[in-house]
């Protein structure tokens, strides 16, 4: 299984590099993608695609079986989730792939874009993170239940730590020292608190 992980990695944290471990453990993962979103996709403050590739290579250095994509910075604008796997698909056409989400974003899902096809084609990994019944709770939900099978629950996953939490007090401990060092050389987020 390919199992590819979206994001706007704004900065990269020390819990996006748990999470690839987190993975590793519970499922056989032949390959894990990094899959930073491009700054089309919003028009919040992102740092620029470039400086997120750099800190999400240097978070992910010496990992093995671990990719950063640039699929998605290539791309004149925001095709969305489902696009980017059909394309992977295309590159892995004998793999399944699997994309990874937070349970927080489960109740959204219905909202992304050609959301049925996403759910009927892809598998999805989720990370629950506050010991809720995930599965009873998706088998519930009046948009999710008809894709129950296509969920992956891993187990509780509790790391506490975001990138917002990083861009509001930068501090070295919420991610790697390469990362900090790279954060604190170009001065990305300096000024945003």
């Amino acid at each position: 299984m390919i199992v590819i992980f979206g994001g706007a990695f704004n900065p990269p944290t020390k819990a996006h590099l748990a999470i690839y471990h987190h993975v590793k453990h519970h499922l056989d993962c032949r390959l894990f993608i990094y899959l930073p979103v491009s700054s089309h996709y919003t028009k919040r403050s992102l740092a620029s695609n470039h400086h997120r590739y750099q800190m999400l290579s240097l978070l992910t250095q010496g990992l093995p079986d671990v990719m950063v994509s640039t699929m998605e910075f290539e791309d004149s604008d925001y095709r969305g989730t489902y696009q980017s796997l059909l394309r992977f698909q295309e590159k892995y056409p004998n793999e399944e792939l699997a994309f990874l989400i937070g349970a927080d974003n489960l109740p959204k899902l219905q909202k992304w874009i050609n959301a049925k096809s996403l759910l009927a084609e892809f598998k999805f990994v989720v990370v629950n993170r506050h010991q809720t019944s995930l599965r009873d709770w998706i088998a519930s939900d009046p948009f999710l239940k008809d894709y129950l099978d296509q969920f992956i629950i891993l187990p509780d996953f509790d790391m506490p730590i975001s990138s917002t939490e990083f861009r509001e007090k930068p501090t070295p401990e919420l991610t790697t020292p390469e990362v900090y060092e790279y954060i604190e050389l170009y001065a990305i987020y300096r000024g945003l608190s």
